[in-house]
């Protein structure tokens, strides 16, 4: 089930006839009141969420409250292609974003790649990896300072996730990318480093990350 927040009614239908070809189930809303509702009422399993809803609350409005209290897997759409309303939507907690015009294609095979990585279970589910005074409980989900659980975004997680299980090895940011959002992931190098930002800001010194230039980070 998937919550699409679009205020463009043929963007909204054209999205929600390509998801339902997917095999999804979709609920729409056409602004950011509505929205927060539908996820609350329908608890789905992705938002795509238009970052320049009217009203008074727009997508990123939306996207930080649904942060607050929970992880769900969000995919921003933007009609602007400006690193900063990209870099804003990433460090509010989308896990990706989409800029206007697109493919509905590569909308539903990027629906498809967040909510195969977030729902594939690993070997190692039950395992909880100590990095100082960090806990990454894989099979939770959560990450601990201290006993503390900090909230995390699902692909913020992940790429904590990721950085631990090879932690000691300097990966580029290409070995992020595929490692974490998948080798068919289409976007910004960047990205990383947003995210990577957000991981440093969440966790503070109990997360020794290294800048290893010229390459990537690595996690000592």
């Amino acid at each position: 089930m998937i919550v699409l927040v679009e205020d463009d009614p043929n963007i909204a239908d054209l999205v929600d006839l390509y998801l339902r070809q997917g095999g999804y189930r979709v609920y729409q809303a056409a602004d950011g009141e509505n929205g927060l509702q539908l996820v609350r009422d329908r608890q789905p399993r992705l938002v795509i969420l238009d970052v320049g809803l009217p009203g008074a609350i727009d997508g990123l409005d939306v996207c930080r409250q649904l942060r607050a209290t929970s992880d769900i897997p969000i995919i921003m759409l933007t009609a602007r292609d400006g690193e900063v309303d990209r870099v804003l939507g990433l460090e509010m907690g989308a896990d990706d974003y989409v800029t206007k015009p697109f493919s509905p294609r590569e909308l539903v095979a990027r629906v498809k790649a967040i909510l195969r990585r977030a729902e594939t279970p690993k070997n190692d589910a039950h395992a909880v990896l100590t990095i100082g005074e960090c806990e990454v409980d894989l099979g939770r989900r959560e990450a601990r300072v201290s006993g503390d659980v900090v909230p995390l975004a699902t692909r913020e997680f992940d790429l904590l996730a990721f950085l631990s299980e090879n932690r000691g090895l300097a990966l580029s940011r290409r070995q992020l990318l595929d490692g974490v959002w998948g080798a068919d992931w289409i976007g910004d190098e960047r990205t990383v480093d947003v995210h990577v930002r957000q991981l440093r800001k969440k966790l503070g010194d109990a997360f020794p990350l290294s800048t290893v230039w010229g390459v990537g980070y690595r996690l000592d």
